[in-house]
């Protein structure tokens, strides 16, 4: 699975971000992305914030420790996730 990869300070995880959702939701995997759904509408970077928060809050990591890496401006996005390997982050957002 490519969506996730291991990074020297923790992992990489390309996202697909779906903003103005119905309900906020981690998965599943499309076209080797992580689909990621979030109530924010993409205006001054809510849909950023909401993506950072939801996905600390089911990582069970505090909010620093997750950080948009690129793709700031784009639905596809890279995101860093610190002190978690690949392998243990794809545990968590696979079922």
């Amino acid at each position: 699975m490519s969506f996730c990869r291991d990074d020297p300070q923790g992992a990489l995880l390309d996202v697909l971000v779906q903003p103005r959702a119905s309900r906020e939701r981690v998965g599943p995997l499309h076209d080797d992305r992580l689909k990621v759904a979030v109530k924010a509408p993409p205006v001054k970077g809510e849909a950023n914030e909401a993506l950072v928060k939801l996905l600390a809050r089911h990582l069970g990591l505090p909010r620093s420790a997750v950080t948009i890496r690129s793709g700031l401006g784009n639905r596809r996005k890279t995101v860093h996730v610190m002190g978690m390997s690949a392998q243990a982050l794809r545990a968590k957002v696979t079922p």
